[in-house]
């Protein structure tokens, strides 16, 4: 594939690369690239945020290049203070270990499992002896530090930020130079992360990572980005049932940047569905990558019977009610309480909102006949079922 063929792949969903020419200068040369993405095993699952970067890891293996799959199982220790208010609290060694079997698991549902290499960074980062660590410190500064918005703000309103965080950032960069990595990619809040990066190369005399920065997938509140302890996620190894309920409850602003972002759909071919269909087909596509057809259909079956087909009937308790050949249907809906009066009962036959076994109420109905089964539907949310006995 020629470089712009290329570019136009790489571009997709993306928010920056820096630098495009670089970029470009590198896929002219022809060579596959070290792609790199880092991740810190930090909870046992993998939900659809996390996929955007593995989905673009995806893209380069499809154009040619070497893709390295990184968990920071050393990193993960520390945790990435990025975005964070406060210091978090740490994972223990066996925690970041049990963590890493399933991401391991779980991310050749996306990525070739035989075109990927898996690294962790523990293999480098723990043979650094305190000489290495502190040489490593000396290519940064506090200033440098303090410049990151999310340590500043802490400094700025009083709150404690450790030693130990600080190096987070430099250990991340020292995982390119190990990797010599050609791009890396990662989200926009790790834009810091993935600059110090470039210039720490430059420092060891390796040319500098292009970046490719991705969008950050908004989660099921709409405002928040997708995160476990945010709780509005949505897991790859969540039930079809779930995972595709999840995604219906997506509000239609995000829908186009799911489709961005999680799929490979002409986005203009998107827009001229409708909305619910959109989001079906949507939901539909996304199961079936982490699933299968089998159980995206099934899914989605399960979802339209529940909520779109489902029968308010069937959990509604029959009622007995004693013959009378004359007794009118309007009497017995104001009678019976789900219509306040006969003027109301006439105004919604009007309107055709009364259901009788199913058919539109008009003008004229004919009379109850005993030892048969009613239901009655009243608007949107008045049932009952009848029958009258003789």
């Amino acid at each position: 594939m020629n470089t712009q063929n290329q570019l136009d792949t790489i571009r997709r969903g993306t928010v920056e690369i820096i630098s495009e020419k670089e970029l470009i200068s590198k896929l002219e040369r022809g060579k596959p690239l070290v792609v790199k993405a880092g991740f810190d095993p930090s909870a046992p699952d993998i939900h659809l945020g996390h996929t955007v970067l593995l989905r673009k890891l995806r893209h380069f293996q499809d154009l040619g290049h070497k893709v390295t799959f990184l968990i920071g199982d050393f990193t993960g220790m520390i945790g990435d203070p990025t975005g964070r208010s406060e210091i978090r609290n740490r994972l223990t060694e066996k925690e970041v270990k049990e963590n890493a079997k399933t991401y391991k698991k779980q991310v050749f549902k996306i990525l070739d499992e035989k075109k990927t290499k898996v690294v962790f960074n523990s293999k480098w980062l723990n043979p650094l002896s305190l000489k290495d660590a502190l040489e490593l410190t000396s290519h940064s500064t506090v200033s440098q530090l303090l410049a990151r918005e999310d340590f500043n703000q802490r400094y700025k309103s009083g709150k404690n930020i450790s030693i130990l965080e600080f190096m987070y950032p430099l250990l991340q960069a020292y995982d390119s130079v190990e990797l010599k990595a050609d791009v890396e990619l990662g989200g926009t809040d790790q834009k810091f992360n993935l600059l110090l990066g470039r210039e720490i190369q430059k420092d060891y005399g390796q040319e500098p990572q292009a970046v490719v920065m991705m969008p950050l997938l908004v989660g099921l509140d709409g405002v928040q980005k997708m995160s476990k302890s945010y709780g509005n996620h949505i897991g790859i190894s969540e039930k079809p049932e779930e995972m595709f309920g999840k995604i219906m409850s997506i509000d239609d602003e995000n829908m186009l940047n799911y489709y961005e972002l999680l799929t490979d759909i002409d986005l203009e071919e998107v827009k001229k569905l409708h909305p619910m269909h959109a989001k079906k087909k949507l939901a539909n596509i996304i199961v079936l990558q982490y699933h299968g057809t089998k159980a995206a259909d099934i899914a989605q079956n399960d979802f339209e019977n529940k909520f779109e087909k489902r029968d308010p009937f069937a959990t509604l308790k029959l009622k007995e009610k004693s013959f009378q050949s004359n007794v009118q249907l309007g009497d017995f809906l104001v009678v019976e309480g789900l219509c306040s009066s006969k003027g109301e009962y006439r105004r919604l036959v009007k309107q055709k909102a009364i259901e009788l076994n199913g058919g539109i109420v008009g003008s004229i109905v004919e009379p109850f006949e005993s030892n048969k089964e009613y239901r009655i539907r009243v608007g949107k949310t008045r049932f009952l079922k009848v029958i009258f006995k003789a």
